[in-house]
């Protein structure tokens, strides 16, 4: 059966779960559908179908999928407009059929490989077809083993946020200015055809630069489900950006799973050095933000980048995981308590004023009270802006999952507690050390009740790391979204900044 064309009253809402690189994969589903000729709603009770971009990246993650899935169902027997829901993303590349058969709940649950053609599937769906569950599978398997090979045999590989390669003919070097449409979209005239629509009015978007991961962290299931690395070429990623900045983007947050390994799929590892001054010169562009970064993979000529780029702010978001490095090689991954302060030490040489978040996990199989006091001691000598402390638990596949001295769950628990309790009273001391420094503040919203401007400063990422709150004085003019808003620092709440303007 050949479902019809949407008509003009087919509405779809995207309910996106998860990181901010599915924030990427949704709007460019967005993308796709409003091209189809969808309407998109924000409201998931005022949509035809309702489409779940779902997380599969920890136990909470999960729970949080399944109750949001559950939640959309709920609207189809409540007299409303919603009659369909559907599960994408990662917990339903990951778990395919088993997802279907154990939440009937959902009409479809949909892989990767059906993004390019979700308008037809949703069709189909809505007019009382079946579409078959997606069959999980490892997706490294789809792609060559050496990395330089792997850009010949990625175009028939589903890589959600890479949206479109440059068309037949059409200048590839990213240099478009204009702006066309195509098929509703707008995209840049010439260039790369960029396929995304914003489904937010924030004033920075998360841009993708990459896709999967060729690490093989023993407690990690991500490069299972979303393959090995792949780059996006530099002239997509600079259209993309163009294109942001030409629907009021003034930050552009680049997002991977391993931001270090960017360009080593195209023959030059130092690739992300030469694209940071491309995004920054972007027109409308005021802050270029680095997201993942591997600590075993940081070269010296990026940290001098990403110091030295005007325009490119010091944030550095490094995956340390743990510190102790018995257990790190347990983790099958690199460093050391001193190997870690060395490299922090030379961040900050170069970028005294730099922010630096990570994660880390605790309660790992085999984790000793040793270990633990290693963590400690790094954690209180670093002087990191955000930790966000994860407790361990198997993920289905991994290596890890077989390893002997699991520890009960209550032991995780308690470390969960200790370590969360420890790192929150870190980062409201390290927010303390901020009083009296100038920041430039990119305003996010405005309160209503006291007309203050709330927003980020060049050392905060979006979403988790905190904001910053400037009080406007009386009778003084209140800055508007997407403001670019000098101000001092005054005081602190927890690891949120209270500043004045300058």
């Amino acid at each position: 059966m050949t479902p019809p064309h949407p008509s003009a009253d087919r509405s779809v809402a995207l309910v996106t779960l998860g990181c901010t690189r599915n924030e990427v994969d949704s709007e460019e589903l967005a993308g796709r559908l409003l091209a189809e000729g969808w309407r998109l709603v924000d409201d998931a009770s005022e949509a035809d179908v309702a489409v779940v971009n779902t997380c599969g990246f920890v136990e909470q993650a999960k729970k949080d999928s399944i109750d949001a899935l559950l939640e959309a169902s709920d609207l189809k027997g409540d007299g409303g407009r919603t009659q369909k829901v559907v599960a994408v993303g990662c917990l339903a590349e990951r778990y395919g059929k088993e997802l279907a058969d154990q939440l009937p709940e959902a009409d479809a649950v949909l892989g990767f490989d059906s993004y390019r053609d979700m308008s037809s599937h949703l069709q189909t769906i809505l007019a009382g077809g079946h579409v078959e569950s997606h069959t999980p599978g490892d997706r490294r398997t789809l792609l060559p083993l050496t990395p330089v090979e792997r850009q010949a045999g990625a175009a028939g590989v589903a890589l959600p946020g890479h949206g479109e390669t440059a068309s037949e003919g059409a200048p590839s070097d990213g240099s478009a200015s204009d702006v066309d449409t195509l098929d509703g979209v707008p995209v840049p005239a010439t260039g790369p055809r960029v396929i995304r629509a914003r489904l937010d009015g924030r004033p920075w978007a998360p841009l993708k630069i990459a896709s999967g991961c060729d690490r093989r962290c023993s407690f990690c299931a991500i490069p299972m489900f979303r393959g090995a690395f792949v780059s996006r070429r530099p002239a997509d990623i600079v259209a993309e950006g163009r294109w942001l900045a030409q629907q009021g983007v003034k930050e552009l947050f680049l997002v991977s799973e391993n931001s270090t390994s960017y360009g080593k799929d195209l023959g030059d590892l130092g690739l992300l050095e030469k694209l940071l001054p491309e995004l920054t010169a972007i027109e409308g562009i005021e802050r270029v933000r680095v997201s993942y970064l591997q600590p075993a993979e940081i070269r010296p000529g990026l940290l001098r980048a990403m110091a030295d780029t005007p325009g490119v702010v010091p944030y550095y978001d490094i995956s340390f995981q743990h510190a102790s490095e018995p257990l790190l090689r347990s983790m099958r991954r690199f460093g050391s308590r001193e190997a870690f302060l060395d490299l922090l030490a030379r961040v900050r040489a170069d970028a005294p004023e730099a922010g630096v978040r990570c994660n880390v996990i605790v309660g790992f199989p085999g984790e000793t009270e040793a270990d633990l006091d290693e963590l400690e001691a790094f954690l209180t000598e670093a002087r990191l802006d955000v930790v966000g402390v994860f407790g361990y638990s198997d993920e289905d596949g991994t290596e890890a999952e077989g390893y002997t001295g699991h520890l009960a769950p209550e032991v995780v628990a308690q470390r969960l507690d200790r370590f969360t309790r420890l790192v929150e009273e870190l980062n409201a001391q390290r927010a303390e050390e901020r009083i009296g420094e100038h920041v430039v503040v990119l305003v996010e919203e405005i309160d209503d009740e006291d007309g203050s401007a709330v927003g980020r400063a060049a050392f905060q990422g979006p979403d988790v790391d905190g904001v910053t709150v400037v009080h406007v004085p009386e009778g003084a003019p209140t800055p508007q979204v997407g403001d670019l808003v000098e101000a001092v620092v005054v005081a602190t709440e927890g690891i949120d900044l209270v500043a004045e303007p300058r």
